[in-house]
């Protein structure tokens, strides 16, 4: 009887197996599948749907050192019903519509500086959120200069925008919705968004100036995001009492090995510059004591860490709690309450 039953069980493999490997190699049957995985995708809901709070997904949190599965510095922030970007480096785009970023709803991109590592995408997010259907033009706000890095963009993809339109045609693309309007936000102005305000505020990221980070405040939440900068009396006072604080970083240990390994070479000498205008890891225990935000997470790292041992190392002398973020991950931050949640990728 036993041998019976293993004689029907194994039979059942054999014709499942055989089933399979008919169905991957039959057109019907991939046809079948595609059009059911299709179906699913299509259907699976935006990540960051509005949201009676603030939502944070982080849409790139490498430095410019290059980093497997990491784009350049991009932070979104969805409040209610309304999405804005700060930042938008290289390869983040990718990363916001593969996390399913409702660009449609891309009310604003707020620079903290012109980096390229912090502007490379601008096209690309004005590009996917206009064919997302986003009914205005994208304004793009910075400290003095944005208006040269928006008109330049503009200029330089003038033509792949008229190829855009004379493809899809005026009523899906509006060719005055494919412009980038620049806007001047001073340091320390305050931007009303209805519920939401948006500060900008000056850090040290000298030679580089000016050089912003920004505070978004909505509902009795709040987050802020750093930009680059050294810890500065200025970030912490924008960061007192916030919920979440976005902060780049350094891990000098890192960096100082490096350099040394690179001693001699032009690689060397940039490693060794590196070390003068972003927060060592070591400072930010104090940033966070003096400013009493409830929590730190760090991107912009530098250099991004790619294994265990480098995390560890990183993560020396970091404040208990401190998330080292990787880019999909998000953050929720619900109304009427104190939690931070965060939702890893």
């Amino acid at each position: 009887m036993m041998k019976q039953a293993l004689g029907f069980l194994a039979s059942l493999i054999v014709i499942i197996i055989a089933f399979g490997i008919w169905a991957w190699n039959s057109e019907t049957a991939q046809d079948w599948m595609l059009e059911k995985a299709v179906t699913a995708e299509m259907a699976r809901p935006a990540s960051m749907d509005s949201y009676e709070g603030l939502k944070v997904f982080l849409c790139g949190t490498s430095s410019p050192m290059p980093a497997r599965g990491r784009a350049q510095a991009c932070i979104a922030v969805l409040a209610g019903e309304s999405l804005y970007l700060v930042d938008a480096g290289a390869g983040s785009a990718q990363v916001a519509t593969l996390g399913r970023l409702p660009l449609e709803r891309l009310e604003a991109v707020f620079l903290t500086h012109f980096h390229s590592d912090h502007i490379a995408a601008l096209p690309e997010f004005n590009l996917n959120s206009w064919v997302a259907g986003r009914p205005k033009p994208m304004t793009v706000y910075g400290p003095d200069g944005v208006s040269e890095v928006v008109d330049g963009l503009n200029t330089a993809y003038r033509l792949d925008s008229t190829y855009r339109v004379a493809h899809h045609g005026e009523e899906l693309l509006p060719p005055e919705l494919g412009v980038m309007q620049a806007q001047l936000m001073e340091v320390g102005t305050v931007l009303e968004m209805g519920a939401l305000s948006i500060t900008s505020f000056l850090v040290n990221h000298d030679p580089i100036r000016p050089a912003v980070g920004y505070r978004f405040d909505y509902r009795g939440r709040s987050v802020v995001i750093s930009g680059d900068t050294t810890i500065t009396p200025g970030l912490i006072e924008a960061a007192a009492g916030a919920d979440l604080l976005l902060q780049d970083s350094l891990s000098l240990p890192i960096i100082e090995t490096l350099e040394q390994a690179s001693a001699g070479t032009r690689f060397g000498k940039i490693l060794h510059e590196f070390q003068n205008y972003h927060a060592h890891t070591s400072d930010l225990s104090d940033l966070v004591e003096q400013s009493g935000v409830q929590q730190l997470a760090l991107y912009h790292l530098v250099p991004p860490p790619q294994n265990a041992l480098f995390k560890k190392i990183f993560s020396r002398e970091l404040p208990k709690g401190t998330v080292l973020t990787e880019d999909g991950m998000m953050f929720e931050l619900p109304a009427a309450s104190d939690d931070v949640l965060r939702i890893d990728p």
